[in-house]
Order: C-alpha cells, then sequence, then structure tokens
C-alpha cells in the first residue's frame, strides 16, 4: 500500500490537539491567514500560530495595505512548534496539503497578489526541507507545484483582531447580521469552497479536510 506523505506525518502523530514545549518556527503563505491558523493549530506539537504579513517592502503594513497591493507583501502565518513532537518537513508537507499549489494568482475566492502561496526560510536546512516537501507534492500530483520557496524578510504581526479570528466569540456585522467571528469565518470559508478545491486536488490526503 502507498504511503503518502500525508499518512506518514499521521504515523508519526503529526495530526491531533496542537500544543508546543519548545518554539522552532516557520512562515508560509496560503491565502487567507486565518485558515492558515485555523488548520495548524490543530497540529500535535503546534503551540502559538500568528497572522501577518512577510515579503514585501513596507514596514508595519496595515491589512488595507497589504490586501490594496502595492506593498509586495503576502497574508502569512508564524508557526511556533515543538520539534520533538513535528518536524518542519511534516510541517511543510501538511501546507501543501492544506493550499491549491497549482494556483498562483492567490488562493480560492481571494484573488491578487497577496494571497499567493510561499514558503520562507531562513537557513539551507529549512530549504532544503521545503525543496523536499515541494517535490514530494509535485511526485505524488503528477504535475508542476508553483509555490515558491523565498529567503524570510521581517514579518509583521497583524491586527489584534486577526489573531485567532476562527474561534473568537467577539462578534461582527456582516450581510447576515451580527454574529460571532467564528462564525462568519465557518461562512466565509465554506463560500469560498477552500476545502472542497483542496479535496479535489489531494482526496484522502487532505489534512484538515
Amino acid at each position: 500500500m502507498r504511503q503518502t506523505a500525508f499518512a506518514l506525518a499521521i504515523a508519526a502523530g503529526a495530526v491531533g490537539i496542537g500544543s508546543a514545549a519548545s518554539a522552532d518556527e516557520i512562515t508560509v503563505a496560503g491565502g487567507c491567514f486565518w485558515c492558515v491558523e485555523a488548520d495548524f493549530e490543530k497540529v500535535e506539537g503546534v503551540g502559538d500560530v500568528v497572522s501577518g504579513y512577510t515579503g514585501g517592502t513596507v514596514e508595519n503594513p496595515t491589512y488595507k495595505q497589504v490586501t490594496a497591493g502595492g506593498t509586495g507583501h503576502y497574508e502569512a502565518a508564524e508557526i511556533e512548534y515543538d520539534p520533538n513532537t513535528v518536524s518542519r518537513r511534516q510541517l511543510y508537507d501538511l501546507f501543501f496539503r492544506s493550499i491549491d499549489p497549482f494556483d498562483d494568482g492567490g488562493q480560492f475566492c481571494d484573488r491578487g497578489n497577496s494571497y499567493r502561496t510561499a514558503i520562507f526560510v531562513d537557513s539551507a536546512e529549512a530549504r532544503a526541507d521545503a525543496e523536499a516537501a515541494k517535490q514530494a507534492a509535485e511526485q505524488e500530483l503528477d504535475r508542476e507545484v508553483v509555490t515558491p520557496i523565498i529567503d524570510a524578510t521581517p514579518f509583521y504581526e497583524a491586527e489584534d483582531y486577526h489573531q485567532g479570528y476562527y474561534k473568537s466569540t467577539e462578534r461582527t456585522l456582516t450581510r447576515f447580521g451580527w454574529i460571532d467571528r467564528a462564525d462568519a469565518y465557518e461562512q466565509y470559508r465554506n463560500a469560498c469552497r477552500r476545502d472542497e478545491r483542496v479535496q479535489e486536488i489531494w482526496g484522502t490526503d487532505a489534512p484538515f479536510v
């Protein structure tokens, strides 16, 4: 029976209730940072996942500046993890299986440069792990993956209301009226058909669907 990268991650205990005892970190861009945060906080060995901006030239950008374009920044997430529980390579494998790796114009219903995918690396070892995960994804899918692997640049934490948005009980005004941010997030994710597209690409290797 073929063991895919995600199957191997499952066997190693990479997916479960999130927690981290020590702190290494990776930075990835996978479209909407709320979704990346929601996905990776489910991974055993992961601690805080911080939504933010990176890859651009503007210092301390705002959400409006980034999504309007022209800053060069991606919506990104900084993922803290315990390397004794989950490896950097496993996290990169999970990352590729949580996105549409064929889309270079955004992700799902979110279009534009700020919603593109990328992995940001700060060492030769991190680059090697990222390249290996990308190659494994291409081999599994038998198709070119467009997600670039980029040297890390300063990471700027997003505004407070973006942090933990997917689980927040704060109320927000939507076209459905005033609802919890967590409910607004679920409606957004479903309407964007993120999980549907990921499952279409990855099938049973879609870890967060």
